[in-house]
């Protein structure tokens, strides 16, 4: 899942992408407000990481003014501004969580976890479909107990589905999921990811709506 970091300090900016991506995310960084906004308002993110003390454009603008724009996209705010009624701007503006500077990052991860999940209807940190269960913490699939062993990209595709709750996710959204925002992307590449993934899951868990995209079902 990509995750937007709007950071104007690059090397807070570096350490949040680095954290993200040993725990199995994308990350996209940007320091400048207008591009920033430009992203958050097209690109399909799990989730912005948004500081609030940015330059030209400042985080508040930003998150207000996607949020007029309709962009439910879930926002998490890093601030220096420690005073509880700043907190209770960026949350009545919008915002689904406010983290002060300095933090640990276990935390930014632990409660970035939490509002993906929530965002995505859910509040337990385990998914199960029939017989198969996904940690989210620990990124561990098992079917009837047995452990199995996918890749980081065929994990990041499985929770994905399994976050969307049997809606049929199109090819472009999943390309958009799975890949850096760089990445040259193949267009045979998604199906080649789901063709091994149905190998190792078996049972036909994931389904496809011919002409449509991919769907996870209970079996």
């Amino acid at each position: 899942m990509r995750i937007l970091i709007v950071e104007d300090e690059v090397l807070i900016a570096r350490r949040i992408a680095e954290a993200l991506r040993e725990s199995g995310y994308l990350p996209e960084i940007e320091c400048d407000g207008e591009q920033a906004w430009f992203l958050g308002s097209t690109g399909n993110y799990a989730a912005i990481i948004l500081d609030i003390g940015l330059p030209n454009v400042d985080g508040m603008t930003l998150l207000k003014r996607w949020r007029s724009e309709g962009i439910t996209t879930p926002i998490f705010i890093l601030s220096a501004r420690s005073t509880w009624s700043e907190r209770v701007e960026g949350i009545d503006a919008g915002a689904d969580d406010y983290l002060i500077k300095p933090f640990q990052m276990q935390e930014l991860l632990a409660r970035l976890r939490a509002l993906i999940r929530r965002s995505a209807g859910t509040a337990q940190p385990k998914l199960q479909f029939g017989e198969m269960n996904i940690d989210m913490v620990s990124r561990a699939v098992t079917i009837s107990g047995s452990p199995l062993t996918l890749t980081p990209l065929e994990f990041r595709l499985l929770q994905y589905l399994a976050l969307q709750k049997s809606r049929v996710v199109p090819h472009s959204e999943l390309s958009e999921t799975l890949y850096e925002h760089d990445h040259e992307r193949d267009a045979n590449a998604i199906e080649a990811v789901v063709s091994r993934l149905r190998r190792k899951l078996g049972g036909g868990y994931i389904k496809t709506k011919r002409g449509f995209g991919y769907f996870l079902e209970a079996l």
